[in-house]
């Protein structure tokens, strides 16, 4: 019987997932970890995900590619969990190409990864048209529809390119869609043009690699290939566990790396959380820290807190730590990196929600519905440090108040945070 401790036994995935609604700042930390890797993994999401990264005074924003693409040495696998569009993606590709970077022989694509077509951001632009104030906040990208179809099974999927009745089944997939469309309310889609560039735009996804990727992937951890799980969007947004219906349509947690990639739950190792010193929301939905007042508003011009993806400014409120909770529970995270707490360097006074108040009384659980359940954050106070951390590289250096901020965050998780985030560029990060 093999020993679990074996040095042949087959390697572990590590995984990077953001612990919040989004936005807490994954691109940094993948790029910063990849060079430890050799494969970089995208397991979920779509376009809707803008991974933001600044170096050598450049800045970057990828939406389907992983974010270890520029790394020089590293494979990046599109896994059969993302869903693609073909008009973004080589738009992506052609940014790359200007930025000089070689990526051909390291960008592969699984088979069973699906395809975004024109009428499924038609149907979502509909869709979110037709529910008035009751928007959910969508990106309009096509990524709820398409997901729709992956579990109605009538998707449309990457290998499919590669059949001789690939137009075929586009025209059925479409029909189904114009029909849908019925029962929505008119809207402006150029849906002749819109084809044309999808259509035109297969050319750039056709020179990559396509791959069976559940078997890439076990191969590389039995070949002893060191692998980086790379998660979009934020656990809150789960489509079973987060602020349900205001979700994204995908498992953004640990478990999404399982069904995302086609690897067993025993072969995901170490699990690095990510979160901003305080927190933000793009869009509709319960969010029970938020301050929609000028502490807001200042957190939201300190931090540039606007999407990456749709522009959208974004809500923005303290920390919440019974949230956090929750997601570390869901997400098994054994490591916590925090992201943006140079944002907080102006604020003389800094607020932590420890508690939540609904029914009469107080919680540090979820109720089982935020969005119907109505919830008051309870806070604790802490004194600001008023300086700047440019120059801080080690936790040593970082001032007093911020170092009491961290450990009261880390003891009441009860996880290690192991890196903080001192700015967006590549070297300010303390590990």
């Amino acid at each position: 019987m093999q020993s679990t401790n074996d040095k042949n036994a087959p390697s572990k995935i590590d995984v990077i997932l953001g612990l919040q609604w989004g936005d807490e700042g994954k691109g940094k930390i993948v790029d910063y970890l990849a060079t430890g890797y050799d494969i970089v993994a995208r397991f979920q999401g779509g376009p809707n995900a803008g991974h933001t990264l600044k170096f050598d005074g450049q800045k970057y924003v990828l939406h389907t590619v992983p974010s270890g693409i520029f790394r020089a040495h590293l494979i990046n696998l599109i896994g059969n969990g993302v869903v693609l569009d073909p008009v973004v993606f080589a738009r992506e590709l052609k940014s790359l190409e200007d930025s000089n970077v070689s990526f051909k022989e390291r960008l592969l694509v699984s088979r069973k990864a699906h395809l975004i077509l024109p009428t499924h951001r038609w149907l979502d632009a509909a869709s979110e048209a037709q529910k008035g104030k009751a928007k959910i906040g969508s990106t309009l990208k096509g990524i709820g529809p398409t997901y729709m179809d992956k579990t109605g099974r009538n998707g449309l999927r990457v290998g499919d390119i590669e059949s001789p009745n690939f137009r075929e089944q586009y025209n059925s997939l479409k029909a189904k869609h114009l029909q849908l469309l019925k029962i929505y309310p008119e809207i402006t889609f150029d849906l002749e043009t819109e084809e044309q560039r999808w259509f035109e735009s297969l050319n750039a996804l056709r020179e990559l690699q396509f791959v069976n990727s559940e078997y890439y992937i076990n191969d590389a951890l039995r070949a002893g290939k060191r692998v980086l799980a790379e998660g979009a969007q934020g656990a809150m947004l789960d489509v079973d566990f987060g602020t349900y219906p205001f979700v994204t349509s995908s498992s953004t947690i640990t478990a999404g790396v399982c069904t995302g990639l086609g690897v067993a739950p025993q072969t995901i190792g170490r699990v690095i959380g990510i979160t901003k010193a305080y927190c933000t929301r793009v869009g509709g939905g319960p969010f029970p820290s938020e301050q929609d007042n000028e502490i807001g508003e200042k957190l939201r011009q300190e931090g540039f807190e606007f999407g990456s993806t749709t522009g959208r400014a974004r809500r923005c409120g303290w920390i919440d730590l019974p949230q956090l909770k929750y997601t570390l529970l869901l997400t098994g995270t054994t490591d916590i990196c925090m992201t943006k707490i140079d944002v907080l360097n102006s604020f003389a006074k800094i607020s932590v929600a420890t508690k939540y108040r609904y029914n009469g009384l107080e919680h540090t659980e979820l109720p089982h519905d935020l969005c119907t359940t109505e919830v008051e954050a309870v806070y604790e106070e802490f004194e600001g440090w008023q300086s700047s951390l440019d120059h801080a590289t080690t936790y040593d250096a970082l001032p007093a108040a911020a170092q009491k901020y961290l450990r009261f965050l880390e003891e009441y998780l009860g996880v290690p945070i192991t890196m903080i985030s001192t700015g967006p560029e590549r070297e300010k990060l303390i590990v």
